[in-house]
């Protein structure tokens, strides 16, 4: 598949990818799509918010089918989140241009900017400003751990950020979306199977999206010196920091939610000082947003702080009929799969584009690590599934 065109593309030590917004491995990456979507004779346009759309019949009457996925990566992890859509997609438009394809509406694959937030803590961030759901202030003023805005980023990839914001217009032409995405997890089935590996099936769909934000809670403490200060004489942070991670997965286990701190940050830093201030951000997500939000009110409480939230999506239930057109192509009693993980997808279904998912096997269900994967054979029945979709879509 074209996917190995990208194995070594910000190959990180561990094995796996890391392939943030605006850096020198996504400009590869981009660069490599418009050549690859060039080829199989679609035009390749940046709207203002750096998202890529490679259009067929642009100028065709009526509203546009769109799929596609994003390209960029967490630190270190797997190379099938994101480009298995994308690939897919440029696969699935080669073979029908091979079969004498003629849509009847406009047709693109879109390449979302920014979907995991790994640079600049949002994720979606492509989408959002698409779809109005940030506003362009405060992305823009968004750092990453140099310091680097937004909008300084931008600049350097030779975009504007004046141009950044809501597009009604584009979202308003978009009649369908569907992203084809490896399987994240083992999210149970009913009748007990946990995930695509469990039901013995190559390809399912997403029902929706769960409830999902992050926040970060920020706790002062009081700087000095780490060999002149008696214990009892502290206030260090770092102390508080680590209450308040096993606070985390204390209520998560109560509440019956997911709840994550993936990142910490620790001011100023030094080996032999009590630090300033210490940061972590939680990751929370389940099928219940009130459990969701009292995870963290419970977390504010005990620790004594308010956590700033970073981002919130509410639960996105994906288009019924798109979907059951989805699994048409697919086959009989497709396994049908909620989803733990935010996707621009969801973005796009609560901006009122009807929007549909395919998800395709992961043997082991990891995720955002090296080990994710997904088989030769699963992938390219997602090709062929996608392709027809297409074709029934653009017919």
């Amino acid at each position: 598949m074209l996917l190995d065109e990208l194995e070594g593309v910000g190959r990180s030590p561990d094995g796996g990818v890391t392939r943030f917004a605006w850096t020198r491995a996504d400009a590869e990456l981009r660069e490599w799509f418009a050549a690859r979507a060039a080829a199989v004779g679609l035009d390749v346009e940046v709207d203002g918010n750096g998202n890529l759309w490679a259009w067929h019949g642009a100028d065709l009457p009526g509203d546009a089918f769109v799929v596609g996925s994003h390209l960029d990566s967490v630190r270190s992890g797997g190379q099938w989140d994101g480009p298995l859509g994308v690939v897919a997609a440029l696969e699935a438009v080669g073979r029908l241009r091979t079969e004498g394809w003629r849509p009847t509406r406009p047709f693109a694959i879109a390449v979302f900017a920014d979907e995991e937030g790994g640079r600049f803590g949002v994720a979606c961030l492509g989408s959002r400003l698409l779809a109005g759901a940030i506003a362009p202030e405060r992305a823009l003023a968004l750092r990453d751990d140099d310091g680097t805005t937004l909008a300084d980023a931008l600049r350097s990839a030779g975009l504007e950020p004046a141009r950044v914001g809501a597009d009604p217009a584009r979202v308003a032409r978009i009649g369908g979306f569907v992203e084809l995405h490896v399987e994240q997890g083992r999210m149970r089935l009913p009748g007990g199977a946990r995930g695509l590996a469990g039901a013995g099936r190559a390809l399912g769909v997403a029902s929706e999206i769960w409830p999902h934000g992050r926040w970060r809670l920020d706790l002062a403490g009081r700087p000095d010196h780490a060999g002149t200060t008696a214990l009892a004489d502290r206030d260090d942070p770092v102390l508080a920091m680590g209450r308040a991670i096993v606070a985390v997965r204390d209520a998560a286990e109560e509440l019956g939610v997911l709840a994550t701190v993936g990142r910490v940050a620790v001011h100023p830093g030094a080996v032999n000082a009590i630090a300033a201030r210490a940061s972590l951000w939680i990751d929370a997500r389940g099928g219940d947003p009130d459990r969701v939000r009292a995870l963290v009110a419970r977390i504010e409480s005990s620790a004594g702080a308010a956590a700033a939230e970073e981002s919130w999506t509410a639960v996105t239930r994906f288009d019924r009929a798109l979907t059951v057109e989805a699994a048409s192509v697919i086959g009989a009693d497709v396994p049908v799969l909620p989803s733990g993980a935010g996707h621009d997808a969801g973005v796009l279904a609560l901006a009122g584009v009807p929007t549909a998912m395919i998800l395709v096997r992961n043997p082991t269900g990891v995720s955002h690590a090296p080990d994710e994967r997904a088989e030769e054979a699963d992938a390219l029945e997602g090709v062929r599934a996608l392709a027809d979709l297409i074709r029934k879509r653009t017919a």
